[in-house]
């Protein structure tokens, strides 16, 4: 969680130990958060909603896609919004876009240091199973990079 910190989080949760609802509750204030990436998916959504805060933004970029139900009225109340998206449906122009967009938009704050990729480790192609174990063992923060 300092390793959050450092890189500018303005709040870090442990989500094992303590209810993330309520920390980011407190954690902001009362306000709630702004906008939610979720890589989990249906496991977290319920839970997610409840820590938009008013006209917050809930972004699903993977994870479970497993059936779940979710009760409209505290979008509504919240005016709260859900967007769920993946690469995989998109046509070949679509992901031309996304990739012409990244070089024109993302690179550059990568280059001039506003944007930092986080890599936890470089390990060798030849030790993929290596890499593999150190993001099943968690604890990983950031990209586990396999080299030639």
């Amino acid at each position: 969680m300092a390793r959050s910190i450092e890189l500018g989080a303005d709040i870090a949760i442990n989500y094992r130990e303590e209810d993330f609802v309520t920390a980011v509750w407190e954690g902001t204030q009362g306000h709630g958060a702004d906008v939610i990436l979720d890589i989990v998916g249906a496991p977290y959504l319920t839970r997610n909603v409840r820590a938009l805060a008013p006209d917050g933004r809930l972004v699903m970029i993977g994870g479970d896609v497993s059936p779940t139900v979710l009760g409209i009225g505290e979008l509504m109340a919240k005016r709260a919004s859900v967007t769920a998206t993946t690469l995989r449906s998109r046509s070949h122009r679509q992901k031309a876009e996304i990739v012409d967009a990244v070089r024109t938009n993302l690179w550059p704050m990568v280059a001039d240091g506003r944007v930092r990729p986080v890599v936890d480790s470089l390990v060798p192609m030849d030790c993929a199973a290596q890499a593999h174990q150190l993001l099943a063992d968690g604890g990983v923060v950031g990209k586990v990079v396999l080299t030639p």
